[in-house]
């Protein structure tokens, strides 16, 4: 993914912003940043002068409508905007190199062992024709020597971390032998393998009953413990930010409007967009 230059002259000038910004990655724990990033997709502009920072171990919640660019913003940092989409403007920093401006090759190394992505239905990542052990050890072996054995071992052991009684049973099934709560737990465990810094969730919980909801969040809860990951959470679940983020970010048409502690957001908002969003969430009364 790179960038066009045209876009580029301002940002290019602003050497002091970039040392800043790399003298901080050394000083705290900051683990990414997002500085004044523009997203266009062709002539069409999704996200606007947009940042924010996440610390290590820490969940941000990013939520907004449907169209306001929640997983645009998660998706430039893997490299996922396709051929149409690029980063116009800004940085996007992980660890002291800017995202945008990584090869092809270089993502590779860092997406899978430092950088992680869950998609809204996670069957779709895979391969229907391929056991599920069969896809993880793939997918590790890619980045270190390893047996199938070890990798059987390992995973394993994490489902049943994650509350599967038979992990054995789920590693020799086919993904369309699961359901589609088993597939969103055991795809979070897939992604997991590798131990990365940082897992982009995008809308995780959307397609669950409530039952499976609460698995999911737990199961991230415990990945944070665990293995002091940081998520970066993209939701339409109100209740969701609530019970998982510590930090949520409030878009709306590709702009922050309100950002900062989960707690201060949810009890004293101070955007009017933010309000009538979280007087939409029903409420049961008897």
């Amino acid at each position: 993914m790179m960038r066009n230059e045209n876009y580029e002259a301002g940002a290019a000038n602003d050497m002091n912003s970039r040392d800043r910004i790399l003298k901080d990655k050394k000083n705290n724990r900051e683990i990414l940043c997002y500085e004044q990033v523009d997203i266009c997709y062709g002539e069409k502009q999704i996200i606007r002068d947009c940042s924010f920072s996440v610390q290590s171990g820490e969940i941000l919640g990013i939520v907004g409508e449907s169209g306001s660019g929640k997983s645009t913003l998660i998706r430039a940092a893997m490299g996922l905007l396709g051929n149409t989409g690029v980063v116009t403007r800004g940085d996007i920093w992980y660890q002291g190199k800017d995202l945008p401006d990584l090869s092809e090759k270089e993502m590779r190394k860092l997406c899978g062992p430092e950088l992680a992505y869950i998609f809204q239905e996670a069957g779709s990542s895979f391969c229907p024709i391929r056991t599920i052990l069969d896809q993880m050890y793939e997918s590790v072996k890619e980045h270190q020597k390893t047996t199938k054995a070890q990798v059987r071992d390992q995973a394993e052991e994490l489902l049943s971390r994650f509350g599967f009684q038979d992990p054995g049973r789920i590693l020799k099934s086919y993904p369309f032998e699961l359901s589609g709560g088993m597939k969103q737990r055991v795809g979070i465990a897939a992604a997991m393998l590798l131990n990365p810094k940082v897992l982009f969730a995008d809308e995780p919980t959307s397609a669950l009953d409530v039952t499976t909801q609460k698995q999911v969040v737990e199961e991230m809860l415990m990945v944070r413990e665990t293995f002091g990951t940081s998520i970066l959470l993209v939701t339409h679940n109100i209740g969701v930010v609530r019970a998982t983020a510590d930090q949520m970010l409030v878009l709306k048409d590709g702009k922050r409007v309100e950002y900062g502690a989960t707690g201060d957001i949810l009890e004293n908002p101070q955007s009017e967009y933010t309000k009538k969003l979280l007087s939409a969430v029903p409420v049961l009364r008897r």
